[in-house]
């Protein structure tokens, strides 16, 4: 028993040094350019990567949020509602790699960390124990109303600098919230 403790500190030992051996090759390529040669200038760049990483982030707390309720619903259409949830949230994360690589395309970096994306999300969480179904739905249809507005917003910055691309992608998107918007509004109705 004595020999393993006294191998312990040794071995430490060679595993900081050779984490220190590997330290400065770490820090260069951490410090590696991830700009991705685009037509866009830099202004377009950074303009149109910081709104798609806000639609990111906030693309994240809408689905975090429609699984949430996804997984509370309760009540007598339970079955019903707990699938128009489940496929909302596949939709809304259907989009999540698009949106992050669009941001890579044209040579912003996007998301980092779970961190990164509260900081810049716009849309608020929904931490109550008990929510019923009926306001579930409302604010479901309030927040993908946000979440359309947004994508709007992000539209006319992409006109404005001439990215048809991203334009094109928001235009799907906007589709999509309003389509959710649309089945929330109607099913809410009768909760």
């Amino acid at each position: 028993m004595k020999t393993k403790v006294k191998d312990k500190p040794k071995a430490k030992a060679k595993a900081v040094q050779a984490k220190a051996a590997l330290s400065p090759d770490i820090k260069s390529r951490r410090k590696a350019d991830l700009r991705t040669p685009s037509g866009l200038g830099a202004d377009a760049t950074r303009d149109i990567s910081a709104g798609l990483n806000a639609l990111l982030a906030d693309v994240f707390a809408l689905y975090f949020k429609t699984k949430n309720f996804h997984w509370h619903m309760s009540g007598p259409n339970f079955r019903d509602l707990h699938l128009l949830l489940d496929d909302q949230s596949d939709q809304i994360y259907a989009i999540v790699d698009d949106v992050a690589e669009r941001v890579r395309k044209i040579g912003g970096t996007t998301l980092r960390s779970v961190g990164h994306a509260s900081r810049l999300q716009r849309l608020s969480d929904n931490d109550a124990d008990f929510v019923t179904p009926g306001d579930m739905l409302a604010e479901l249809r309030e927040d993908n109303m946000r979440l359309a507005a947004f994508m709007r917003e992000t539209h006319g910055l992409c006109d404005e600098y001439g990215d048809v691309a991203t334009a094109s992608l928001l235009e799907n998107w906007i589709d999509e919230a309003e389509r959710r918007v649309w089945f929330l509004f109607e099913t809410g109705r009768n909760s």
